[in-house]
């Protein structure tokens, strides 16, 4: 393992890892957010339509997360954390979610990266699962409008 750097060094590495995280996410985010606009599937409705845009949603959130996780990995395997790639990415994705197995930790110096990478990836996954419900209960909301105003042209039509 390389020599440990200074207290600084990790402080400001473990800043950078952050802040590049939420840049990455915010990024994925806003990107996922406009092609949504973009292609009109906010004002869908339909089983299909619907199943597809959901499916593309959680597709495309589960990709940004992982190029968030590649991140933390990478620095691990970079600075000599932990033995090979393999090792750095699925300890990043276990402290990233949360899960935490514990059958790999990094080294003492590194160890306070965990639990700040594990805060990050809860707070971004929060991000993410508030923008999957905003999404949702938007197309829920177009769903019961577009019933009532068929419902409401029906007994009108009626009269």
């Amino acid at each position: 393992m390389p020599d440990q750097p200074s207290m600084l060094i990790m402080i400001l590495s473990a800043g950078g890892l952050v802040v590049v995280t939420v840049v990455l996410h915010a990024v994925g985010f806003s990107a996922l957010l406009r092609a949504l606009i973009r292609s009109g599937a906010l004002g869908k409705s339909g089983f299909l339509s619907v199943t597809h845009f959901v499916v593309v949603l959680a597709c495309w959130l589960v990709l940004i997360h992982l190029v968030e996780i590649c991140v933390w990995g990478l620095f691990y395997r970079w600075h000599g954390c932990l033995p090979d790639a393999e090792s750095a990415l699925y300890f990043s994705g276990v402290t990233y979610t949360s899960v935490g197995d514990g059958d790999l930790v990094l080294p003492k110096p590194w160890r306070m990266f965990a639990p700040l990478e594990t805060l990050t990836g809860v707070l971004m996954c929060g991000l993410s699962t508030g923008l999957f419900f905003a999404v949702v209960s938007q197309w829920i909301s177009k769903a019961i409008y577009s019933k009532t105003e068929l419902e409401s042209h029906s007994a009108a039509v009626k009269h």
